[in-house]
């Protein structure tokens, strides 16, 4: 048999890069999609359905019409149950239920996901050293969000809540969308040298500001619906035919710091703000990126990167001026995630000519 019969060290080595690239890829899909259901949840007043953490046998619906009315007994015994569902039905109870175990499910489903190919493509020496180390870092971290997801939901039975902690909820958000950087960073540095562009430190420098302020405008929407901001003041361009609206004052509570996170108009405003000035930011940069690099691939994903914050911006005035229907909600959150996917790949695009350690499998 000649050695033609098997694939080169460099062959296995771009093979070999391209299933981890997949891997990857495919673990920062699944996180969207978690995001998309934890909003669905949300949304559906469902967060709070299941009252324990049970990262093992909650794994497991209940089995019998005994075992559906302790999960309910349990549900009945909540805040949210007797100040806002008193006479909720089982059949109604089954609905959140469902809803609320399916998005511990897709969690535990992304775990299995990310490590068991890690664990696979570290025993075949794939990956190694220092990126192994920091697969294993974000490994860790995706375990910690199960816990601060249960921070969260915790923070909804204390007395006299009836929903999460807006605070907690904002700090979930946040934190998965910071696995989702880093998981779609190491997919985008796994492509090939030729696909990247090395461009002026100003322009990384802009996409790295782009990428905080995405993340900074997603952090404030998660505010705005964990206080359900968006219930009210229901006009664009402006609040109630004002910048500063007449009939709220930005600044009712005291100490000062309170109305960042408690305001409902404070809220609603440095959202819409924080959107005028990401926006600013895009253009600019898609400017600045053809002007120094015209029709370079910087230069393209710099567009689409500005056409993307339009949409979502068309996304949120619309789900604003129609009251916040489920499907609005839904997709301005969404979209959010998937405006920051492209704002890394971008980011990572820009970055000088190198790839990730990933090796030839051992034989």
């Amino acid at each position: 048999m000649t050695s033609s019969t098997f694939p080169s060290a460099a062959g296995a080595g771009a093979a070999d890069r391209g299933a981890v690239r997949t891997w990857l890829a495919v673990v920062a899909a699944l996180i969207v999609a978690m995001v998309a259901v934890g909003g669905a949840t949300r949304l559906t007043g469902s967060g709070l359905s299941i009252t324990e953490w049970r990262p093992v046998t909650g794994m497991l619906l209940p089995l019998s019409d005994a075992a559906w009315m302790a999960e309910f007994d349990k549900y009945r015994d909540t805040p949210q149950y007797r100040l806002l569902n008193q006479g909720m039905t089982l059949g109604e109870f089954r609905f959140i239920y469902l809803w609320e175990w399916g998005h511990r499910q897709l969690g535990r489903l992304i775990g299995l996901a990310y490590v068991l190919p890690l664990l696979w493509f570290a025993a075949r020496g794939v990956v190694r050293g220092r990126f192994l180390a920091l697969l294993l870092a974000i490994g860790l971290l995706g375990g910690a969000q199960g816990g601060i997801g249960w921070i969260m939901v915790a923070s909804g039975l204390e007395p006299g809540m009836t929903a999460v902690a807006p605070v907690k909820l904002m700090l979930h958000l946040v934190a998965a969308c910071g696995l989702f950087i880093a998981v779609a960073w190491l997919a985008a540095g796994l492509r090939d040298r030729h696909a990247r562009v090395e461009s002026p430190l100003r322009l990384r420098v802009a996409g790295s500001v782009i990428i905080a302020a995405i993340l900074a405008q997603i952090a404030l929407g998660a505010l705005v619906a964990g206080r359900n901001a968006g219930m009210s003041f229901n006009t664009w361009p402006l609040m109630d035919g004002r910048l500063v609206p007449e009939s709220f004052t930005l600044l009712p509570l005291s100490p000062w710091w309170r109305n960042i996170v408690e305001s409902i108009a404070l809220v609603q405003f440095n959202h819409r703000i924080g959107a005028y000035l990401l926006l600013a930011l895009v253009l600019w940069h898609a400017f600045d990126a053809r002007r120094l690099l015209p029709g370079s691939k910087t230069a393209r994903m710099a567009r689409v990167l500005a056409g993307l914050v339009l949409a979502q911006a068309a996304i949120g005035i619309a789900a604003l001026l129609l009251v916040v229907p489920l499907w609005a909600a839904l997709l301005h959150q969404t979209m959010g995630v998937l405006l920051l996917g492209h704002a890394v790949a971008h980011r990572r695009m820009m970055s000088p000519a190198r790839v990730f350690p990933v090796q030839p499998a051992s034989a």
